[in-house]
């Protein structure tokens, strides 16, 4: 079996043969979306079909391909978990009055002109504490949403905001998968790539919120419909018990995760707890809480914009975001175990002459990996392995690399709608990716800032003659 593995990826494809299948994908994808308005599932399993086609003509066997589709799917499966999971969390949560409860009180609280800065600082403080964008949207994005929608804010603009704030605390947290991963893979301190991100991320952050003030100028409530607002509020009332008490569930998860309870075992507290406030404080049956958990919740209200905010959820729910996880990882899959891949990069890797260019380079490349292989922790774990080396023959600190990894790989998925991060937001928040782009502030200024950093020096730092010695002294004992 390992004969057979190594025979696999010693392989090579040409530059025009691996762009076929990406090339082809795209041009589906436009046609399909755009002219068409049908989803993105047919053309990305076109684009595997091509995928297996090339790598087929290159002396693939099926066996071969068919092995390289289950692994893409593999490295998506925790992703996977964690989108069901979410799913009957959003059932559980707006069944149990939770989600009711928290847009009532923001809807209380918090006034429209400074509400999509508010909603984006929350999403950083939870995404900071937790260390996940995922669960942080799911949660509090999707009460943000709603507050947002009641007060007659465009939803995309919403959305925006939300990504912004919770890709930040992503992306900053020592809790972070992603921000662990990016320094273990270059073996950075965890706290020296954090302290390093924050040229990027901090100026990013308060170009966003800066951006999110403006645009909330637009929305005073001399400008609203107090009337709606108002509606709304009665109809939480008639329609949920609402509780301040509630909160405490969302708080509960907070907490669990960072006292480092595992992500998986901190939404399944949080989904029970749902069920449990919507038999014992809504006085749902266990047959409808049940029903919330599986199909979503459901509630005829009267008031259109209640009704729309509040018959989701449920695992039935992110089937369309599984299901393009899956097909969208058989095409990454491919080209990532092909070498389709590889002879991509490579040729991005010849443009790295200087720093600057280097940096430049690595941001590229983790954008073009999440748009080809689909998954936020593939445009990490490719571009580290093929950039390490560069940047220590360039004599660059490995934090230069950790923090393009994340600027270019972490940040950029959200604008990639077939990635799994794209199709999370849509299921997630309702929002497709093109539609929340141009607002989505954080996650294409900070990659921009990163690379006019490296194109001036600015940040850049170099090894240093101990670092140079640590460096040798670690290869010295792997080849010992």
């Amino acid at each position: 079996m390992e004969e057979k593995k190594t025979a696999v990826e010693k392989k090579e494809i040409s530059l025009l043969w691996a762009l076929t299948p990406l090339l082809v994908m795209v041009a589906v994808m436009i046609v399909t979306i755009v002219y068409l308005e049908q989803g993105p599932h047919i053309p990305l399993i076109i684009g595997t079909a091509v995928a297996a086609l090339v790598a087929w003509k290159h002396g693939f066997k099926w066996n071969d391909i068919e092995e390289m589709m289950y692994k893409g799917i593999k490295l998506a499966l925790p992703a996977v978990v964690i989108i069901i999971l979410v799913g009957l969390i959003i059932g559980a949560w707006i069944g149990g009055g939770v989600i009711a409860t928290m847009i009532y009180f923001g809807l209380k609280i918090i006034t429209p002109a400074f509400f999509l800065v508010t909603i984006c600082v929350i999403c950083m403080i939870v995404s900071l504490a937790i260390g996940s964008s995922w669960s942080t949207m799911g949660t509090v994005g999707v009460a943000g949403m709603g507050i947002g929608l009641s007060m007659g804010i465009p939803a995309p603009i919403i959305a925006g905001a939300v990504i912004s704030g919770a890709y930040f605390g992503d992306k900053m947290s020592p809790l972070s998968d992603t921000t662990n991963l990016a320094a273990g893979l270059t073996g950075t301190g965890l706290f020296v790539h954090i302290k390093h991100m924050l040229y990027t991320t901090v100026p990013g952050i308060i170009i966003a919120l800066t951006v999110y003030g403006i645009l909330g100028t637009k929305y005073k409530a001399s400008n609203l419909d107090q009337g709606s607002i108002q509606d709304t509020i009665l109809m939480l009332e008639k329609s949920f018990v609402i509780s301040p008490w509630l909160l405490l569930i969302p708080v509960a998860l907070i907490a669990l995760v960072v006292m480092k309870v595992p992500a998986v075992p901190a939404l399944v507290v949080g989904f029970i707890l749902g069920t449990l406030a919507q038999v014992f404080v809504q006085g749902g049956s266990l047959a409808e809480a049940i029903g919330a958990l599986q199909s979503g919740y459901v509630i005829e209200s009267g008031n259109a914009m209640v009704d729309d905010l509040f018959n989701r959820g449920g695992l039935d729910s992110m089937m369309y975001t599984v299901s393009m996880t899956l097909v969208a990882m058989t095409f990454g899959g491919i080209l990532e175990f092909s070498g389709m891949l590889q002879s991509i990069m490579n040729q991005i890797l010849k443009l790295a002459k200087s720093a600057g260019t280097l940096v430049a380079s690595t941001i590229v490349a983790c954008f073009t990996t999440n748009a080809t292989c689909s998954e936020q922790y593939i445009s990490i774990v490719v571009p580290a392995r093929m950039f390490s080396t560069a940047y220590t023959k360039m004599g660059l600190h490995s934090k230069n690399l950790s923090r393009a990894l994340e600027d270019g790989g972490t940040l950029t998925s959200v604008f990639i709608p077939w990635n799994t991060c794209g199709v999370f937001i849509l299921g997630t928040l309702g929002v497709g990716a093109f539609e929340y782009a141009p607002y989505a502030v954080l996650n294409y200024v900070v990659p921009l800032l990163s690379i006019g950093y490296a194109m001036t020096g600015f940040t850049i730092q170099k090894l240093t003659q101990a670092d140079i010695a640590e460096i040798n002294k670690r290869e010295a004992s792997l080849e010992s």
